[in-house]
């Protein structure tokens, strides 16, 4: 284990230890408030401090964070922007009440713009905005079309141009692939742990098509694709400190109190998981995803991965690993989350 704590936080560094004792590969935490860096460790085989890894839906709190910059009204509807939608409002898009859950016609999952032209044409699964069910990735899909209409770019410059003083990509340069995380599964892992449905099942496994394979995940043609739902990738350095930005005025405060509000809570309706969505972000929640903060925004990843912020301590904060564990088991980030609320 390698990086430092300042002085108080050092049930922190304890914490990490027992963190990187249950995981096979690496991981980092790093925590920072209002500019001063209160933690930053990493460990495992070959990891540094600018080691990259893919966020996975850790990626929809930096799309969420530019769809919030670029002032997309959440109340229009989404044809306002892109004429060929035919039903729902952007903020059904953000908050995963669309109905859109899954692609149904036969196109490569890494070609954003044939994605986006299928879900224009299909059928949602339900009326916009009358149930939740998290749209694994076709939220991506969705919010690159909206980002190109919008400004004439792709997701990925987009990023590169808003947030682009951070150590994030979408759409990760082939001269950072060095720096990349190789990432792995734990012998148990698997996704949608809270649903014991066949039937849904089904249907979940349509959502991911295959997202989380290996041999996929770790390809470079993931990470170029700009999936905007979780191809990502960044330090955790970097994603602390860009969410203790957010809370310090990168995006108006009058912004991000909207996105970060309850636009949708509940059980999801496909995964049997309690869920609190604001405009892109997700929020405080009954698993305690966010630790015991009271008021929470960010988004986790899959495999254990937890990005976001507690504005009440205006602090920004991020959990990268190398090795996915299932989200009923793994106590990785939670862990991390209660010694550093200890220490506050």
């Amino acid at each position: 284990m390698k990086g430092t704590v300042a002085p108080g936080f050092e049930p922190v560094r304890d914490a990490f230890a027992t963190v990187l004792a249950r995981t096979s590969g690496g991981a980092a935490f790093s925590v920072v408030r209002r500019g001063e860096v209160l933690v930053e460790l990493w460990g495992g085989p070959g990891w540094t401090r600018d080691t990259l890894v893919v966020l996975f839906s850790g990626t929809k709190g930096i799309v969420a964070t530019v769809m919030a910059l670029l002032r997309i009204d959440p109340a229009a509807p989404v044809s306002r922007y892109w004429p060929e939608f035919p039903s729902g409002d952007v903020a059904h898009v953000l908050s995963h009440t669309i109905g859109l859950p899954y692609v149904e016609a036969d196109v490569p999952f890494l070609d954003n713009r044939a994605n986006a032209v299928a879900l224009a044409a299909q059928r949602p699964l339900w009326t916009p905005g009358s149930r939740v069910a998290y749209h694994a990735a076709t939220y991506g899909y969705l919010c690159t079309e909206l980002i190109r209409r919008v400004t004439g770019s792709s997701a990925g410059a987009v990023v590169r141009s808003l947030l682009g003083g951070f150590d994030v990509h979408l759409g990760t340069p082939a001269a950072e692939d060095h720096r990349v995380a190789r990432l792995t599964r734990s012998p148990d892992y698997r996704i949608s742990t809270f649903l014991h449905d066949p039937a849904r099942r089904r249907i979940v496994e349509r959502m991911y098509r295959g997202l989380l394979d290996p041999g996929t995940i770790n390809s470079a043609a993931y990470r170029r694709a700009e999936l905007a739902a979780g191809g990502a990738t960044g330090t955790a350095a970097a994603v602390a400190r860009l969410y203790d930005r957010i809370c310090a005025g990168l995006v108006p405060a009058s912004v991000l109190a909207e996105a970060t509000s309850t636009w949708a809570a509940g059980t999801d309706a496909l995964n049997d998981r309690p869920v609190h969505f604001g405009l892109g972000f997700e929020l405080a929640d009954p698993l305690g995803t966010y630790g015991p903060a009271n008021v929470a925004f960010g988004h986790s990843g899959a495999g254990g991965g937890r990005h976001g912020a507690w504005p009440e301590a205006e602090l920004g904060f991020s959990f990268t690993t190398s090795e996915l564990q299932p989200e009923d088991t793994d106590r990785r980030g939670s862990l991390l989350l209660a010694a550093l609320a200890e220490c506050l």
